[in-house]
């Protein structure tokens, strides 16, 4: 999809939720605040997942800040 049609979408979905009670936008508002959190520790449970596995699988580097400093340049 292009810029246009999801700015689109994106107006659509405003008008509909305008068109809402103010109850019903503050519920609304509610329920994406609660799915956006859900998203962002379902994310985080992932990645803690795959460092675990990464660990596991002895794909890690020990050392200190000076050290990652170090590897990074070369």
């Amino acid at each position: 999809m292009n810029n246009i049609e999801e700015t689109s979408k994106f107006q659509k979905a405003i008008e509909v939720v305008e068109a809402l009670s103010i109850d019903d936008q503050a519920i609304l508002v509610e329920l994406i605040q609660q799915r956006l959190r859900q998203q962002r520790r379902d994310e985080l449970l992932q990645e803690v997942g795959r460092s675990q596995q990464e660990y596991e699988a002895g794909n890690f580097h020990r050392g200190s800040v000076a050290d990652l400093f170090a590897e990074l340049e070369e």
